[in-house]
């Protein structure tokens, strides 16, 4: 799927899952590798600000134009924030053990990483009431909440195989990414004049998140033609 593999898994991942024995302590390390994940994508994306290409360069930074996307080829991230210890008798050798979840999918971390800089973004301007007013503060937030949820669950499904209800999921997506857009239109704009610079860096943001559920709403489309002809 170009530089997104839409299952993002492989067909053995969990062939063994009861060696693979973790406490509360190795799913946090692990659960924080997967946010340094999302903040390495977001630093690599706003470097590249303005690039015509800057979804594909980006995937290429984060080596998913590197082979097939799974559990046993995805890069070790290891910035982490903070440290997690674990008594010695409790280590884990992370690089041999560690699992595929949802977390590692290439298209939930560029959603999430896109939609943080979003928030971000918003959050820095709508806390002053001076500036946005209350009501449209609050309904800007929602519906970006609500387009990220319905990704969430998008991708879910593709990790489960249902292409059908993914492709569902990611429409409803994009019908809130629609809703955001018209919260901040023209005639918004000329009566909120600190909201034109927020539109100008948030327009190619949300722009770039329909690419992506495009890209992936095609590919299940394809991916679901190629089994109806296999079945015929």
């Amino acid at each position: 799927m170009n530089d997104f593999n839409a299952e993002g898994s492989s067909e053995n991942e969990w062939e063994e899952p009861a060696e693979l024995t973790w406490n509360e302590f190795d799913w946090e390390h692990y659960l924080r590798e997967q946010d340094a994940a999302i903040s390495r994508y977001l630093s690599f994306y706003d470097t590249l600000k303005g690039h015509a290409e800057r979804i594909d360069e980006t995937a290429h930074l984060m080596g998913w134009d590197e082979g097939d996307w799974s559990s046993e080829g995805e890069p070790v991230d290891t910035a982490l924030s903070e440290e997690v210890t674990a008594a010695p008798d409790e280590a884990v050798d992370y690089d041999q053990l560690e699992p595929y979840t949802l977390h590692k999918n290439p298209v939930f971390i560029a959603t999430k990483a896109i939609y943080l800089g979003l928030k971000r973004s918003w959050e820095t301007l709508a806390v002053d009431p001076t500036s946005v007013p209350q009501p449209l503060a609050l309904a800007f937030q929602s519906a970006l909440h609500r387009g990220e949820e319905q990704a969430g669950l998008a991708i879910q499904a593709l990790d489960l195989g249902d292409y059908a209800m993914a492709i569902s999921l990611f429409k409803r997506g994009l019908r809130e990414l629609n809703a955001s857009m018209a919260l901040v239109d023209d005639a918004t704009i000329e009566r909120c004049a600190a909201l034109k610079t927020f539109r100008e860096d948030a327009w190619p943001r949300l722009f770039d998140l329909r690419e992506i559920w495009l890209r992936i709403i095609s590919e299940c489309r394809d991916e679901l033609a190629r089994h109806i002809d296999e079945e015929n």
